[in-house]
């Protein structure tokens, strides 16, 4: 089979390992040709391929980003953009394309099936927001880096009695927030999925005082709101999947409290830092296994599926059952942090 690989959205670490794994798979067991597409769908649109072999991808199992590059284009954006896509497959002579990413990547990879593009899904989010996959690779290394932050954090914090807010990414789900804040031990959590009273959350700070904690530390999904409020928003404009920009609203946060409390308060925002270097023992394991199976799908003709962890085994789901869902936060866990608040 003549292959096409390629990964959209934002970068998480671990694309390079599944890309890896596809050209090892594919070439070494099935003797398939891998072609890289690069810049994701943008790449079909502009027919920008190349080639992948074993030394294309030699040494790139710990790097971080994507070697083919990404981006977020919507092809169903662009006038004929799905037609052309077909018409740079069809030269390419590609059977099969395997799409690497999240929610946006791969419902342009389920709605591309319309006009006969065969395409397996590769799961790839920070956010680990993808239904019917315990996790997403990339998700392990960004709790992994947003820790060792507040593990840092917790240090000036307690030095300077102050408060410090750890702004973490998570447009609408908190996982990040919530597995950061439990293993990095904050004071307080709050997600996109439960809206916050900001009395309520300096009633917490107020509480440490008087056990004798003068600092506290906050992680926040850069998605949460107060009760009754919207999202704080870094920019209006809106990508071709119809995003915004968040962000922000760990310095609203800040505001907030010192206006009630008194408390001097400081803000941190990871932003990209989720996003880069070496993806964890984890994440690279996994995303190894999702590009291995994902060229085994494609050779057993399960087209429209997306390779997904379930306990311990690589499973195919449809993709009909992945887009447009969103997994939020098991409450019963952020219950279960709200036990170490304040």
């Amino acid at each position: 089979m003549r292959i096409g690989v390629l990964s959209g959205g934002g970068d998480a670490p671990g694309i390079n390992a599944v890309i890896r794994a596809v050209v090892r798979r594919g070439i070494q067991t099935y003797g398939d040709e891998i072609i890289g597409i690069k810049e994701g769908w943008r790449g079909l649109l502009e027919g920008k391929l190349v080639l992948l072999d074993f030394e294309a991808v030699a040494g790139i199992l710990p790097r971080g980003g994507s070697i083919l590059g990404t981006s977020r284009t919507n092809p169903f954006k662009r006038e004929k953009g799905p037609e052309q896509i077909m018409e740079n497959a069809r030269k390419a002579g590609l059977d099969a394309v395997i799409a690497i990413g999240g929610d946006d990547t791969l419902s342009v990879a389920h709605k591309m099936a319309d006009y006969g593009l065969k395409c397996v899904g590769v799961p790839k989010t920070i956010d680990n927001d993808l239904v019917e996959t315990d996790y997403t690779f990339g998700f392990h290394t960004a709790v992994a880096i947003a820790t060792e932050a507040l593990d840092k954090l917790h240090s000036t914090a307690e030095a300077h009695s102050r408060v410090i807010i750890l702004e973490v990414m998570g447009r609408y789900t908190g996982h990040i927030a919530l597995a950061t804040g439990i293993a990095g031990g904050a004071d307080v959590i709050l997600i996109p999925e439960k809206p916050f009273d900001i009395d309520e959350v300096c009633e917490y700070i107020r509480r440490r005082q008087k056990r004798g904690r003068n600092f506290s530390l906050i992680v926040v999904a850069e998605g949460a709101k107060p009760k009754g409020g919207k999202e704080i928003v870094y920019s209006e404009r809106v990508d071709e999947f119809g995003h915004i920009s968040l962000g922000g609203i760990g310095y609203y946060l800040a505001k907030e409290i010192e206006q009630r409390t008194g408390i001097e308060t400081r803000v941190v925002v990871l932003g990209h830092l989720q996003r880069g270097g070496s993806p964890t023992a984890f994440d690279r394991i996994l995303a190894t296994r999702f590009g291995v199976s994902a060229v085994d799908l494609a050779h057993e003709g399960k087209f429209g599926y997306m390779v997904a962890l379930k306990g311990n085994q690589i499973v195919p789901v449809p993709l009909k059952d992945v887009v447009g869902k969103r997994k939020t936060v098991d409450i019963e866990l952020y219950e279960l942090a709200s036990v170490f608040f304040g």
